[in-house]
């Protein structure tokens, strides 16, 4: 546990302290997000935080490949390939943050970036179907590989709305994930909590902490694509190290829980941003629009329309994500009836929050109103 706190010190450190950088590097290329209708920030922001993101990974990454327990996660080469994947997505994402690629291009990037990971051997080796390590063919298990980073990568990209929500968020679920996967780990055979998933969780958590002082409500920087996408890669990257291989009798003792925690718990951990997602296509593809057209019907913005302000609807979604993530997880230390207890009354906590905060937002402090974006 040690060395991973000391990967997490040193990926939020470096992130931290790459900020200035990113924020002048941004300025010199003219990076800015600039204000739009569906867009709440009142004057144009920097954006390329995504460069002090990686800077953090990379840091993280070379650390841990001297340290001495974690150096064995390195003798296969899945972390140096996460690293190149995730330098390529990042590269994409600066591009398109200074000069807007079209989506399609974007696209192609990703699905570069991911097919990177899958040959150093970040993919999907089995999938455990209703209790049961189930081996598919290899080009459908790189196919799924791929599209679950494109999933993650788009979520993560379609979420980051509000100052601090996307890296808060995804901090929230690679804690969660951090958790999952370091206990499971412990029931390999041999017994061994170093593992890709754990190491890669850890990072992105000490990143995401890094940069959210400077992201959150009001921002001095924007992570752009060049972080959102990042974000998104490293999380599939960690979610597939884990969901790929093991037993699900590794994850709960319960017949039930065995069958059905592998595969609910990734798509738990990535639920809001996942949510978000499948409700923007459902939304533009009715209204006859391109799915990756803009709108201001995201989550996000939905929070806003009802009554919230700026840091209180970032902290609500938040708070949605932990529980989300971490109600799921619960089913895998706890007995279920205790997990289902607390998910159960959590929920409610959280819907009653966000249904009659509102309520009391003081006289002159009322958020941005927002049309519908039909």
């Amino acid at each position: 546990m040690r060395e991973y706190i000391f990967v997490l010190i040193v990926a939020m450190a470096t992130t931290y302290l790459a900020v200035p950088a990113a924020y002048r590097l941004a300025v010199r290329f003219g990076a800015f997000t600039q204000v739009r209708d569906r867009d709440v920030h009142a004057v144009p922001i920097p954006r390329l935080g995504g460069v002090a993101i990686f800077a953090g990974f990379a840091a993280a990454t070379f650390t841990a490949s001297k340290l001495p327990f974690l150096t064995q996660v390195f003798d296969t080469p899945e972390l140096w390939g996460v690293l190149l994947g995730a330098g390529v997505i990042c590269l994409l994402g600066a591009i398109d943050d200074i000069r807007e690629l079209d989506p399609l291009t974007k696209l192609g990037g990703q699905i570069v970036a991911a097919a990177i990971m899958a040959f150093f051997g970040v993919q999907l080796f089995s999938l455990p179907v209703f209790g049961v390590t189930t081996v598919l063919p290899a080009p459908v298990l790189a196919t799924l590989t791929i599209f679950a980073v494109l999933v993650s990568t788009n979520a993560v990209n379609f979420i980051d709305g509000l100052d601090g929500l996307a890296s808060g968020v995804v901090a929230i679920a690679a804690a969660t994930f951090f958790a999952y996967s370091y206990y499971i780990s412990r029931g390999f055979d041999p017994p061994n909590v170093f593992s890709s998933a754990s190491f890669i969780s850890a990072a992105l958590l000490g990143c995401c902490l890094g940069f959210l002082p400077h992201n959150f409500y009001p921002a001095r920087l924007f992570m752009g694509d060049s972080g959102a996408l990042l974000l998104g890669l490293l999380l599939a990257a960690a979610m597939i190290s884990t969901t790929g291989g093991g037993s699900p009798a590794q994850v709960s003792g319960n017949e039930v829980g065995a069958a059905l925690l592998p595969l609910l718990v990734p798509f738990a951990i990535i639920l809001l941003p996942l949510l978000d997602v499948v409700l923007a296509i459902v939304r533009r593809t009715r209204a006859g629009r391109h799915p990756w057209s803009p709108d201001a019907q995201h989550l996000h913005h939905r929070m806003l329309q009802i009554g919230h302000g700026h840091r209180r609807a970032v902290l609500l979604l938040w708070l949605w994500a932990a529980v989300a993530s971490f109600g799921c997880v619960a089913f895998v230390f706890l007995p279920p009836l205790v997990a289902g207890s607390i998910l159960i009354a959590a929920l409610a906590l959280t819907a009653s929050l966000t249904r009659w905060l509102p309520r009391f937002s003081a006289a002159g402090h009322r958020p941005k109103t927002y049309a519908p974006d039909v």
